[in-house]
């Protein structure tokens, strides 16, 4: 019996080791998403300091020719807008007077992802399989090719998160069309009889399906399958093909019916907009006029500003249940940067650098999408059921400050509105009065929401834990992390956290005697971890909200204790006075 109660305090004692030590803190989301629907004094001051630094980017006599708008929208409603109309438009053609939410624009490959949700959709239903290989649903790649791609190898999972290995382009992209002295590049004349007669080969003439698979079966890989990534426009134009085929409808017609018309996107289009609602600058407004014929799927939608905002309200609150073979807003593969992965078809850039004070990361779930004439981005924030449009006409260099200005400055005011709500909402001293219980919390931008005293029956649990693990106590902490799950799922009861135990290391506590260690950057997730009597020891339920959005009591569940929140104010002043000591 002693040896098996010591092996099983050893491995209590290294489960908890292999938390506590990691140097890293459990990141974002540590909070749920914040309630904009009471208004918020922190983003009405942001969107003033945007919109006066936007005004500075504009006056530019640089962007004289160019138009913007730009919209920002929670899971449930538009919160902001701003629209700016070129002062300098062709006069023979100048598109829309004033441009608003309904003005349209090219969107270029934001249109992947329209393709990506029609391909899910039929996951979803179980006409294809994300994992089936693309000659399944192309036949045309079953026969004899002068190239070799694998396509037995490329999935439509591959093809969909940038991890195919084929090309980029087909029909574009070729400096044989733009290139009047080819020798400037070092490059000798030439002439190429073999090479498509539509798109930029064939002055702008759409392409037909025959042209594009005659063209890609002699093309070979950059990579293996699912090796690395690499950014693929073709990837998505045999995607469309795959719905075509699947559906028995023209491409434009099962996204305009599964997608624009269910989520109510009633402005957007493969068809072109008549010139009263287009935004067209001056000089380049050209490619408004073109058919992308089968390359629709890569980038042929127009589409307004308002229209992507329903859009982006609809994948808020859709990511995670469209089909179980993925949630949307999840990386898939890296990217050529530390901090930027693809999705699925997204681009995703994760910083630490938007929150000042502290080292909590924001990701960006993004696409973008770029035309002669116009740059295009949306943006959804999870974390903070924020998305963002960004459409542009003119000058390219717009898009980058404004996405700049408008990314930065919104999160750090929703971060303000998430330290207010969830201080209202969470933060103050539970305890019961029948067993000396108790557990206080607070919350602080960088370490989000945490117990700050606890007694269970009259042990002091901030201090027993360190303490018989040999952990130094100034350095230990119970952060707590939301799972956005209920115990009453049906009626949306109990809202369930768990404690994540964190032992931050200072410099005098590093092994090894460089200044920043590099494995210190080396983290992973394991935030359930041990069981007391069957129920999980390190979860919390918060239950029975007020009126006011504030929870009354909160549930210890291994410790079967409900605990009572202390009247507003009382808490806070206690803790003052602790600090102040």
């Amino acid at each position: 019996m002693r040896q098996s109660a010591g092996v099983c305090t050893l491995w209590v004692l290294l489960t908890l080791v292999s938390i506590v030590t990691a140097t890293c803190r459990y990141h974002s989301p540590a909070f749920p998403p914040p309630d904009y629907s009471k208004g918020s004094p922190e983003l009405d001051e942001a969107f003033r300091k945007i919109e006066t630094a936007i005004s500075e980017i504009t006056s530019q006599a640089k962007f004289n020719k160019s138009s913007y708008s730009i919209e920002v929208t929670s899971s449930k409603s538009t919160l902001w807008s701003s629209f700016h109309t070129a002062t300098d438009k062709d006069s023979e053609r100048p598109g829309a007077a004033e441009v608003n939410g309904s003005s349209a624009y090219r969107i270029a490959s934001i249109t992947k992802v329209f393709t990506v949700l029609g391909i899910l959709q039929q996951h979803a239903a179980g006409n294809l399989s994300l994992d089936h290989s693309i000659d399944r649903y192309v036949s045309e790649l079953n026969g004899h090719q002068s190239g070799d791609l694998p396509w037995k190898d490329i999935t439509l999972r591959s093809l969909a998160s940038q991890l195919s290995g084929i090309p980029r382009d087909w029909a574009q992209g070729d400096l044989v069309n733009d290139l009047e002295d080819p020798s400037i590049f070092g490059l000798p004349p030439i002439t190429a009889p073999h090479l498509p007669k539509c798109d930029s080969y064939g002055k702008y003439v759409p392409c037909t399906k025959d042209e594009m698979l005659e063209t890609i079966r002699t093309k070979a890989p950059l990579f293996a399958p699912n090796y690395k990534s690499t950014y693929s426009n073709i990837a998505f134009e045999l995607l469309g093909l795959v719905l075509s085929n699947v559906t028995g409808l023209r491409y434009e017609d099962y996204i305009q019916q599964s997608i624009l018309d269910t989520v109510g996107m009633n402005h957007t289009s493969f068809d072109k907009p008549s010139d009263e609602v287009a935004v067209l600058p001056k000089n380049i407004s050209w490619y408004w006029d073109i058919d992308e014929g089968v390359q629709n799927p890569t980038g042929g939608l127009y589409a307004t500003s308002s229209d992507l905002s329903t859009f982006l309200r609809y994948v808020l609150t859709h990511f995670n249940g469209i089909t179980p073979a993925l949630d949307w807003l999840n990386p898939v593969s890296f990217a050529t940067s530390v901090y930027s992965h693809y999705g699925t078809p997204w681009e995703i850039f994760r910083t630490d650098k938007v929150l000042s004070g502290s080292d909590r990361p924001v990701t960006f779930v993004t696409k973008g999408g770029g035309l002669p004439g116009y740059r295009t981005i949306i943006i959804v924030v999870p974390e903070f059921e924020l998305g963002i449009t960004i459409l542009t006409g003119g000058d390219g260099d717009l898009l980058d400050p404004l996405r700049e200005i408008v990314s930065v400055s919104l999160i750090q005011a929703a971060d303000k509105l998430v330290k207010r709500q969830i201080e209202e909402t969470y933060t103050g001293l539970y305890e019961t009065s029948h067993i000396n219980s108790s557990l206080g919390l607070s919350y602080t931008e960088d370490q989000g929401l945490e117990i700050t005293t606890w007694l269970s029956n009259g042990t002091d649990m901030l201090s027993v834990i360190p303490m018989q693990f040999q952990l130094p106590r100034e350095s230990f902490r119970l952060q707590l992390v939301p799972t956005l799950l209920y115990r009453d799922q049906k009626h949306l009861y109990g809202e369930l956290w768990r404690m994540a135990l964190i032992w931050d290391n200072s410099p005098s506590e590093k092994l090894v005697t460089q200044e920043e260690p590099v494995w210190d950057d080396f983290c992973t997730t394991d935030v359930d971890t041990m069981m007391y009597a069957g129920k999980p020891l390190n979860e919390l339920a918060f239950l029975d909200k007020s009126g006011d959005g504030r929870y009354k009591t909160v549930d210890l569940t291994a410790f079967r204790v409900t605990l009572t929140r202390e009247a507003e104010g009382q808490f806070q002043h206690d803790m003052l006075v602790t600090q102040e000591l």
